[in-house]
């Protein structure tokens, strides 16, 4: 269970954290930690025990699990050094999380981008999946004609 985001205290300490992992992240020796890495959100809970980092990097996969495993081993002077720069009765625990809606948000922007280009570039009037288009003259879904022919009406 998490905090209530509509609490004042509760969103003035995650972004406290929010903006010291990112300091103290960015100024990691470790070298599986990459440097374009981005963390994007925090969520404490109600306890203050423990706090789950959601962070983004940017690279292949090969770099966000290299970068996952260099935040794990980091977390206890991750820890330690928020203890020293925020003036917390208890420092939570660190749960790093990979957030890949970045990644998401790039792949569909992408997507809408060759969707409009090919709008574009498509003759007016013409259909958007000629194959799905229904034609009276087809037979319908049941194997037959959709309508009723004059042989069909029993009076």
């Amino acid at each position: 269970m998490y905090l209530k985001k509509s609490n004042f205290k509760y969103q003035r300490r995650n972004e406290d954290i929010r903006r010291e992992l990112s300091i103290l992240i960015r100024d990691l020796k470790d070298p599986r930690v990459s440097t374009m890495t981005n963390v994007t959100g925090v969520r404490l809970t109600p306890d203050l025990q423990y706090c789950k980092v959601y962070f983004s990097v940017l690279g292949d996969e090969g770099a966000m699990e290299d970068t996952m495993e260099g935040l794990k081993a980091a977390s206890g002077f991750l820890r330690r050094e928020l203890a020293q720069s925020l003036n917390f009765r208890h420092t939570p625990e660190l749960q790093f999380q990979l957030d890949r809606s970045v990644e998401y948000g790039a792949r569909m922007d992408e997507i809408i981008s060759r969707v409009s280009r090919e709008d574009r570039e498509r003759p007016v009037g013409e259909p958007v999946n000629a194959d799905n288009v229904y034609k009276s003259d087809e037979a319908g879904i049941y194997g037959e004609s959709d309508w009723m022919d004059d042989e069909d009406v029993t009076e």
